[in-house]
């Protein structure tokens, strides 16, 4: 019976000091965040957004590209592009680019899970940090 006991206060003390992942509370500065898509049919391009301590954003879509600033209070953050430039692209890019952008200007938070950035607004867009 003390065998048992033994063991058993073994495996609580065992349980309680198992290594836990503790939720990511800082956003990765200067990491480059890919959207967590599939390239667009006939491109390997996928949507990039770089983010400085400062608040600059790089913004990369399928077809446009440009800056920006990223506004942080806490869990929640404000993009607003300010110069974008289009890279002569199909109306049907642009298109695309036009709405992803406009999903970007209305997120309002965003939350770590260790590699995984989602930023939550009307439509929740999930980037990966990039490890190469």
């Amino acid at each position: 019976m003390r065998r048992l006991a033994f063991i058993c206060a073994v495996a609580a003390v065992g349980i309680g000091a198992w290594p836990t992942r503790a939720a990511d509370t800082n956003f990765p500065f200067d990491s480059e965040l890919r959207l967590d898509v599939a390239p667009k049919r006939g491109s390997k391009r996928i949507p990039v957004l770089q983010v400085s301590p400062s608040g600059q954003i790089e913004i990369v879509l399928w077809c446009v590209s440009g800056k920006g600033t990223a506004v942080f209070a806490e869990n929640t953050i404000t993009i607003v592009p300010t110069s974008m430039q289009d890279n002569q692209c199909s109306p049907d890019q642009l298109a695309e680019d036009k709405s992803l952008l406009s999903d970007l200007a209305e997120v309002t938070s965003w939350r770590r899970d260790g590699e995984v950035v989602t930023l939550g607004g009307p439509r929740t867009l999930r980037f990966r940090m990039s490890t190469n």
